[in-house]
């Protein structure tokens, strides 16, 4: 599977954004955020007891992903949906975990610098 990734754009380095910040850093409107949120589940912004919109920085990097996938690789609704879920699989499938008895080591180690 080819990996495409959006151009580089700089995301200042905070918690939450609000979705007027992340309407400038993506350069899209307001509505194409809100859309994209009931097509894309991989965009969920937390919502203050206001329901005001808080995306945090992988919201972010997502957002801009498909801003790629949609504009620039003329990719439709449907197959960016299908690619990042086939990025989802691929990362999880090579992103194994540590095999457990070097978790214990670990934990070991950290209890007996403490005692």
């Amino acid at each position: 599977m080819e990996i495409f990734s959006p151009p580089p754009t700089i995301i200042p380095d905070k918690l939450y954004f609000k979705i007027g910040e992340v309407t400038a850093i993506a350069d899209l409107a307001a509505y194409v955020l809100r859309f994209w949120e009931s097509e894309f589940s991989v965009i969920s912004p937390k919502r203050t007891d206001a329901g005001q919109r808080l995306y945090r920085k992988s919201d972010i990097e997502t957002i801009l992903l498909i801003k790629h996938l949609l504009y620039d690789k003329k990719f439709t609704i449907e197959g960016a949906k299908k690619y990042l879920k086939a990025m989802q699989r691929q990362k999880k499938e090579t992103s194994p975990l540590p095999p457990t008895d070097d978790i214990r080591k670990t934990l070991r180690q950290i209890r007996a610098l403490l005692e």
